[in-house]
């Protein structure tokens, strides 16, 4: 069976845990407590093949960020994350991006980028179009999810599993993230 090591990454209190948890038990955390590093495993279907995900949930606090370097290591692909109600946040992306890049060093890796928390609209402070704008420097896909809500939750992981899967394909090279 196919065997997928997923990274959730970004800043403190962006949802990475809720999406996590909303994913693999179907369940919205509504309490915020920081996480230092939490593995999930979880079997599923992605276009009909059974893959077995082991994903493993960030810290996001800048205390933690010593340990990044070591996790991003063994990542396979990576969800990162930031909320669409934080724009702090948000200017973290690419900054994340290359060190993905950096630590795996390779010029593209398989990354889906998430703007978390899209069910608070009234509190929006990136656009739909800053998150697509940056995604499309970096070369991955984007999604607005929500874990309240589980909007695209299921999609944007389901994403990154056939972002491995082409990654493992010989194909014509992404472009770095350089915007912002």
């Amino acid at each position: 069976m196919e065997e997928r090591k997923i990274v959730v990454i970004g800043g403190g209190g962006v949802g990475k845990s809720a999406m996590t948890i909303r994913f693999l038990q179907n369940f919205f955390v509504t309490d915020y407590d920081p996480t230092i590093e939490e593995t999930y495993r979880k079997q599923i279907t992605v276009d009909n093949k059974t893959v077995l995900l082991d994903v493993l949930d960030t810290a996001g606090q800048e205390e933690y960020s010593a340990m990044r370097e070591q996790y991003m290591e063994s990542g396979d692909g990576f969800l990162i994350v930031y909320s669409m109600v934080d724009n702090a946040s948000f200017e973290e992306i690419p900054e994340l991006y290359q060190l993905v890049l950096r630590v795996k060093d390779v010029e593209t890796f398989p990354c889906v980028m998430c703007a978390n928390k899209c069910d608070l609209e009234s509190g929006r402070e990136v656009s739909t179009n800053e998150g697509k704008n940056v995604a499309k420097s970096c070369g991955v896909p984007f999604f607005e999810t929500s874990a309240k809500t589980m909007k695209n939750i299921e999609n944007c992981f389901h994403e990154l599993v056939r972002e491995i899967r082409k990654a493992e394909k010989p194909s014509k090279p992404k472009k770095k993230c350089t915007i912002l």
